[in-house]
């Protein structure tokens, strides 16, 4: 398995660059941190298979107009979605890029990669970002076999909620009813089970039909 870059990118960036979205929460610092050392290093990818040679020269040479060149690029593209104002992605990709390439290319000269060897390893790094990012990332960096791979999180329909709300309303039902006997159903709250978070949902709409029957004999 090929090292993991863009987690030690990013880490990379945070420590070098204390300054890079300072004015944001520490939360929000790490997301766009991260986010852009994704779409840069997919961008680095979808170049090398574009012109590896071409590529590896330019990370060898660190040249601030080809890195202005790309960051433009991104920052322009139809699908960036990124919560950042554009000037304020532009530079924070143009000091992203720089760090890239840098550490690539230490990489290179400590390791004597040379192409075949930096090829194995951006190759390697498909595994690494798939799922770490919204698709708007891969759209705009062309690496889109990695669009989809982000789960999705869905909204969990709780069983106890499901429950409660509907006990609630059969209390509320009861009280401006008021006769000679009194019905009342209790149920009975059960331990909710390790796996009932899959199922949950099933569960609780099958809960509320039969309970639904049991409040529909209630009010009538």
């Amino acid at each position: 398995m090929a090292f993991d870059l863009v987690h030690y990118f990013a880490e990379q960036t945070e420590i070098q660059k204390p300054q890079l979205f300072s004015q944001y929460s520490r939360e929000k610092r790490s997301h766009y941190i991260f986010e852009l050392n994704a779409l840069v290093l997919g961008k680095l990818i979808q170049l090398w298979r574009e012109d590896e040679n071409k590529l590896y020269q330019e990370i060898h040479r660190i040249d601030p107009l080809y890195l202005q060149e790309i960051a433009r690029h991104l920052v322009t593209s139809s699908n960036n979605k990124s919560e950042l104002a554009p000037k304020e992605q532009e530079q924070a990709l143009m000091e992203i890029l720089e760090l890239q390439f840098s550490e690539i290319k230490q990489l290179d000269d400590t390791g004597n990669f040379g192409p075949t060897g930096l090829k194995e390893l951006l190759a390697g790094q498909i595994e690494h970002l798939s799922g770490q990012a919204d698709d708007w990332v891969w759209s705009t960096n062309q690496l889109t076999e990695l669009i989809g791979t982000k789960p999705q999180v869905s909204e969990e329909l709780s069983l106890d909620e499901t429950m409660k709300e509907f006990n609630q309303m059969v209390h509320t039902a009861q009280q401006p009813t008021e006769t000679n006997h009194h019905s009342t159903i209790e149920i009975q709250e059960l331990p909710i089970p390790a796996w009932s978070k899959i199922v949950a949902p099933i569960v609780a709409l099958a809960i509320l039909v039969f309970l639904y029957c049991q409040y529909s004999n209630l009010i009538h």
